[in-house]
């Protein structure tokens, strides 16, 4: 489990680089590492590499196992979406006929305009019912811009783990906290697009799945 800036104690990407920032003075992508910025995408590449935005909609890479921990959570979130009589239901049906798709394409297929479809992935893809994949897309001068292709999460995420959605979380919480190594019991709360309970948190400790090595402070066993 991985975050591309470092806003928590679970490890971030471009805290790992070690290289200063574009400019340090400014925030968004000047903020981003000055030579090593491209390192996200790149890492995206990669077959075990699951790119979210569940870290309360910003990005969260999963590795497999983290992949599997919110596979319930990203399905239901899924489910209740497609169910709904509005844009994000119809993006996602138009994803389960016609497949992965850029967003040029959904524009001109659900004929809705680049803002409109910007609200509805950002909904969509903090709970987990779609996931994005930026590309190169080529353009009339020969060069290339930047673009996504948007998935429902059952396409890009084929192995349903059949549990609740609390046990989901309880595990999701799990992984979070080994990446972290240690971090403090109230960032853990804030951590996913889903709330963690308090009580959550007490029952692994019960369970022995976490430690309290000082009062407030977590560590996984």
């Amino acid at each position: 489990m991985l975050t591309l800036t470092q806003d928590a104690a679970i490890p971030s990407l471009f805290a790992a680089t070690h290289e200063d920032a574009y400019d340090a003075t400014k925030k968004g992508f000047a903020s981003w590492p000055k030579t090593k910025w491209s390192w996200g995408g790149e890492l995206t590449e990669r077959p075990d590499v699951f790119e979210t935005k569940l870290h309360r909609g910003k990005t969260l890479f999963l590795n497999p196992d983290g992949a599997r921990a919110a596979d319930p959570l990203c399905r239901a979130a899924l489910a209740q979406a497609e169910s709904a009589a509005d844009d994000g239901a119809r993006l996602l049906r138009h994803l389960a006929a016609a497949g992965p798709s850029t967003v040029e394409d959904v524009k001109s297929e659900l004929g809705l305009a680049a803002a409109a479809l910007r609200k509805v992935r950002e909904g969509l893809e903090r709970d987990g019912a779609i996931v994005a994949r930026g590309v190169a897309v080529e353009d009339s001068k020969g060069g290339h811009r930047h673009s996504s292709v948007l998935s429902r999460w059952d396409q890009v995420w084929r192995k349903p783990w059949k549990t609740t959605e609390d046990t989901a979380l309880e595990e999701l919480v799990v992984l979070g906290v080994r990446a972290a190594v240690l971090t403090h019991e109230d960032e853990v709360r804030n951590w996913f697009s889903w709330p963690v309970a308090r009580q959550t948190i007490a029952d692994l400790v019960a369970a022995g799945r976490l430690v309290h090595p000082v009062s407030g402070w977590l560590a996984a066993r």
